[in-house]
């Protein structure tokens, strides 16, 4: 009888604990949503000065970052490009507001491939796929996109949480949808995991909780998953060291496999060292926007999204009204600038997320009343597991600096290779499209369209994985040269099913090849 008892009371308090509601007044829920769009907006700006300036070191605290009153209006004004972390999610916001909540993802997928602004790794990769017939998931998957762990979704996702107010799961569901239009993989998981981050910020001002509750959103075996518990127990090991925890993620995390621009290079847009850098500028700053604004932006890198993410995370946590008077000096001002290439300015937004929110949280068994919301609260699940670049990595990289103009032969030996190149200019509006037949072991594969447009092209020329291991012969044909027009390849990567070991790594310093040791 007592143990009958007992396993009533503890289903009882089981189920009290998933049915388990938040209270906030409508101003309260307001007043986060606001603090989360602003703190993106500070965050970007402070760091976008230093935006892959300082790629695998540290911004040492000699070397000032600028802010002052007016700064804010200034750059929105003057350099509205660098709010690429706003302008992106307001394309999936608008959707939203235009077509509803359930939206289908070819609306989302469709408006970003076709929007004004230029894009690069993930997003330019999944926008060329969309213009060709390749829709998502498939646009984001690996196979099909060289860039699939890159950044692009996890500095878009905020809008996620921000409208899923202690509702993890139902983030994660939104990310799934938007999150493969561009990426797959650690790269999905960067979106899913901050958008957790922004949905648990409504419920507790505690950040060691906020960072490690979110976690149980991310599948353990996945490496993004351990990484950022890495920092979580390296901050408890040395929590006045920000710079100890930074130097082990360079020494465990940093070498990329799958951005051609990252392979062999200090250059790392990794979603998962990226994310990294954020939690350790949100544990090490332990609530105070200063610090945190100034730790994440000088872990380097993506110096300018990833304080954004921070920001607005924490942002979310303080609520508008409590982010320090320092850090919105001149925000006013420009909080009715519609940021470029949209029609939505921050004060808009504001508005627009607080109704996101609303409608969501009624939807997943809240109630909205007439000053206050009661929210279902969700306690987190794990995504699906999805590992990009399985089996794949890179192995040699070959210098080549040609102008395509007849054909093109190369030889190696693995699984798998990328030509990276270019065919467009810097904001070129240029309509021509090379056409480029490419052949694998006298075979002919695809005949590829190369636009010269820089909003259109393809990021990378070429590429294929998990070829059969051995050696290969890849042909580029081109098929119609233009006198006005280059289509540069500069580098092959090549790719095996097996990283290099010792005796035999190739190491690149200033262009060198080390020599293979001898036995």
């Amino acid at each position: 009888m007592k143990k009958t008892f007992l396993l009533i009371l503890f289903l009882t308090n089981t189920l009290l604990a998933q049915q388990k509601n938040l209270i906030m007044s409508k101003t309260q829920l307001k007043d986060k949503i606001k603090g989360g769009w602003a703190g993106q907006t500070i965050g970007v700006t402070f760091g976008g000065p230093v935006e892959f300036k300082y790629n695998g070191t540290i911004i040492n605290e000699y070397q000032p970052i600028q802010w002052y009153d007016g700064y804010l209006k200034n750059v929105m004004l003057n350099n509205p490009g660098l709010y690429d972390d706003l302008y992106m999610d307001l394309t999936f916001v608008d959707v939203f507001e235009k077509e509803g909540l359930d939206a289908p993802v070819e609306s989302h997928a469709k408006a970003y491939a076709n929007a004004g602004y230029a894009l690069w790794h993930a997003n330019q990769a999944g926008r060329y796929n969309i213009l060709h017939g390749i829709m998502p998931p498939a646009s984001g998957y690996w196979v099909n996109n060289p860039h699939a762990d890159c950044i692009d979704y996890q500095i878009e996702c905020d809008f996620a949480g921000l409208m899923s107010p202690a509702m993890p799961n139902t983030a994660s569901k939104i990310s799934d949808k938007i999150g493969h239009i561009m990426n797959y993989g650690d790269g999905y998981f960067g979106g899913v995991y901050l958008g957790a981050c922004y949905t648990l910020a409504f419920t507790s001002k505690d950040i060691k909780y906020i960072v490690s509750e979110a976690l149980k959103t991310i599948p353990k075996e996945s490496n993004y998953y351990k990484c950022i518990a890495d920092v979580i127990k390296w901050h408890q090991m040395y929590p006045s060291d920000w710079k100890k925890t930074w130097y082990l993620l360079q020494d465990k995390w940093t070498q990329d496999i799958g951005c051609p621009d990252g392979v062999f290079a200090p250059f790392n847009i990794d979603a998962t060292i990226n994310s990294a850098y954020v939690v350790l500028g949100l544990l090490y700053g332990n609530g105070d926007f200063t610090k945190t604004m100034e730790i994440t932006t000088r872990c380097g890198q993506d110096a300018d999204c990833n304080p954004s993410s921070a920001g607005g995370i924490l942002g979310t946590v303080l609520g508008y009204d409590k982010i320090p008077a320092y850090w919105k000096m001149g925000l006013k001002e420009a909080e009715d600038i519609d940021f470029k290439y949209t029609t939505i300015s921050l004060a808009d937004v504001y508005e627009i997320g607080t109704k996101h929110a609303l409608l969501n949280i009624e939807r997943n068994g809240g109630k909205v009343l007439d000053d206050k919301v009661i929210i279902a609260v969700q306690t987190p699940v794990p995504v699906k597991m999805e590992k990009s670049f399985d089996g794949t990595y890179p192995i040699d990289k070959q210098f080549v600096y040609k102008n395509l103009k007849d054909e093109y032969t190369f030889e190696f030996e693995g699984t798998g290779f990328v030509v990276k190149g270019e065919t467009a200019k810097w904001m070129s509006e240029s309509t021509f499209n090379f056409q480029v037949e490419l052949y694998l072991d006298g075979n002919k594969i695809e005949t590829v369209a190369l636009p010269t447009s820089f909003k259109e092209r393809r990021h990378e020329l070429f590429w294929k994985y998990l070829l059969p291991k051995g050696k290969h012969t890849v042909k580029l044909k081109m098929l119609n040269p233009s006198e006005e027009h280059e289509c540069r390849i500069n580098e092959v990567l090549i790719y095996s099913d097996s990283p290099n070991n010792d005796s035999n790594q190739t190491i690149y310093r200033f262009g060198q090849r080390k020599p293979t040791a001898k036995k």
